[in-house]
């Protein structure tokens, strides 16, 4: 009979290593596993960077002889080819007799298929414990699988009376080195920053993971340096000047532009892919974008831009979460408002949940889910 309470303990295990993947395992879901036998862990792994080992197959490594092990994955093993093997034929080859698994994978080339493997075999299989805890870990690649958009992120900074910068468009910084700092988990933890023409003219930003800036551990900060997120520049008339940092070797960046009119600049460097979009409710296709982010396998998006294209993208259902850094300053009156959202009536008001309020430095970090 299962002992709840060790498999429990297992599973939270599992779950602490998956996040151990956050920052590297992209466009893969970074997954957990732990080998148990005989009420000893025998090995332990996490989804390592694409192309790498699978959770599964770290774990099994580590242990070298799982025969009779129960495995604990937080995500059930796949079952078909891509970069790596099946993990189900490898738990199977190396002779593990119970596969506890926290959810179900939602990609369609799995769900479900990967425990009917299991089973089929003859391996005892479990599904469910600690779902709800699994499913907060890959929120963006459960978005992508489900709907066909990862999850939409809009990252804003403001002064306590909530202005994001001076009239000029000066902007740097609201914030302070601890609040610039989280960002810099935010970036690492995406796979594209999307960001305006506006943005980039006024602020010459890099979007790129800097190790330096993680305040991680060295090791994990290399690491999670190493896999730059894509950079996205909305710029429907290309108005960006080709020496922007946002265009620098350091990170691929797609170059967004209105397809109604011949580029007048070619990419700047072999970096930098040009990407012809339509247009839509004044201003470029993003919902045309993010089809393209999907097609890329962009789990997690986070938009860093100016009031406009995040009050476009709040007004067209498209954000997830606003993550608000607010500093103890004010900018007073004249300062360009957080968002281009031009609401006339109180019944026009845009609800919002708030899912988390922390201090960050001197600074306060607000999350909310829109319409909630």
């Amino acid at each position: 009979m299962a002992d709840t309470a060790f498999d429990t303990r297992m599973m939270a295990r599992a779950l602490q290593l998956a996040r151990k993947g956050r920052y590297s395992a992209m466009p893969n879901p970074h997954v957990g596993c732990v080998l148990v036998r005989d009420g000893q862990v025998i090995g332990e792994g996490f989804t390592q960077p694409a192309g790498g080992n699978h959770a599964e197959v770290e774990a099994l490594a580590a242990a070298g002889d799982a025969r009779g092990a129960t495995a604990y994955v937080t995500l059930e093993p796949c079952s078909h080819h891509g970069k790596t093997g099946p993990c189900t034929e490898a738990l199977l080859a190396a002779g593990v007799v119970r596969v506890v698994a926290a959810m179900q994978d939602p990609n369609p080339q799995v769900a479900g298929s990967g425990l009917a493997r299991l089973e089929a075999a003859g391996v005892a299989v479990e599904c469910g414990l600690l779902q709800a805890e699994a499913e907060l870990v890959i929120p963006g690649f459960i978005a992508r699988m489900r709907r066909g958009r990862g999850r939409v992120r809009a990252k804003l900074a403001m002064s306590l009376d909530g202005r994001t910068a001076m009239a000029s468009g000066e902007s740097q910084w609201i914030t302070g080195a601890a609040a610039r700092r989280d960002v810099q988990r935010l970036r690492a933890m995406s796979c594209a920053v999307v960001t305006g023409v506006g943005t980039v003219l006024s602020d010459d930003c890099a979007l790129t993971v800097r190790a330096s800036e993680l305040g991680l551990p060295a090791a994990l900060a290399t690491r999670a340096a190493a896999r730059q997120p894509l950079r996205v520049v909305l710029d429907s008339r290309q108005q960006a000047p080709v020496r922007a940092r946002v265009f620098s070797q350091d990170a691929p960046t797609l170059w967004c532009h209105d397809s109604a009119h011949t580029p007048m600049t070619a990419a700047p460097s072999a970096f930098t892919q040009l990407l012809p979009l339509g247009c839509a409710d004044g201003g470029l296709d993003l919902q045309a974008l993010f089809a393209e982010l999907n097609r890329r396998q962009c789990n997690e998006i986070l938009v860093e831009s100016g009031p406009r294209l995040a009050g476009a993208l709040l007004q067209l259902g498209l954000l997830d979460e606003l993550i608000v850094y607010m500093a103890p300053t004010l900018l007073g009156s004249t300062a360009r408002p957080l968002l281009a959202l031009p609401l006339e009536a109180m019944a026009d008001k845009v609800p919002l949940h708030l899912r988390d309020v922390r201090q960050v430095g001197e600074d306060w970090r607000f999350t909310a889910v829109p319409g909630a």
